[in-house]
């Protein structure tokens, strides 16, 4: 089974790119949402870590915004807490899907938090700095200072281009979109899987 692993800036529209395989695609945010509403493991040991900002059952986003917002290394405390629960997830995830001949991994800290295998196919996803600012603002829950936080605790787009395999711009039209991610999931599944063939392949 070959692992796809969508990288790239924050709103440069990855899971909006990773839906459009047409395989399976594990949804790191979304399996984190259920976490914070289904999982009172998870609420009790943030509310042990930050009793000043936790108070209630599901955990709320806003609250989690306050913690980041205070301090970004509070980002890799929760991170702490939440990615062994998101591995297990992902785990079953591929043991379900094991007989597939390919799977996305869409999963916003997939180089920081070293869930990626050497073998794993990366695409570099690249859109315009002004798209994707526009796409951040309308976001409800946008907020610049917790945005450039986030942005310091991940790695650098050039240190996340250089690792990918591929790069695929985006330019958030959907017919120009689904056609690149067409040629590009074609060469993976036809293609001898080989890093050094796929190197810095343009889409």
């Amino acid at each position: 089974m070959i692992r796809i692993g969508n990288v790239g800036d924050i709103g440069s529209g990855k899971s909006y790119v990773s839906k459009r395989f047409g395989l399976p695609v594990f949804d790191a945010d979304y399996e984190v949402s259920k976490i914070y509403k289904k999982s009172r493991k998870c609420y009790k040991k943030l509310k042990k870590t930050f009793p000043k900002y936790i108070f209630s059952f599901p955990i709320k986003r806003k609250e989690l915004s306050q913690v980041v917002a205070k301090d970004k290394n509070n980002v890799k405390k929760i991170n702490k807490i939440v990615h062994p629960e998101v591995r297990l997830r992902m785990n079953k995830f591929l043991n379900k899907n094991n007989k597939k001949k390919a799977v996305v991994l869409d999963i916003p800290l997939l180089l920081e938090g070293r869930i990626n295998k050497k073998k794993d196919i990366l695409v570099f996803v690249e859109a315009r700095k002004k798209e994707i600012n526009i796409r951040l603002k309308k976001r409800s829950n946008y907020n610049s200072k917790i945005f450039k936080k986030l942005k310091k605790i991940q790695l650098s787009l050039e240190i996340k281009k250089k690792k990918s395999n591929f790069i695929l711009k985006n330019n958030f039209k959907s017919l120009s979109v689904k056609k690149n991610v067409k040629i590009l999931k074609n060469k993976v599944l036809i293609n001898e899987r080989s890093s050094s063939r796929y190197r810095n392949n343009r889409t």
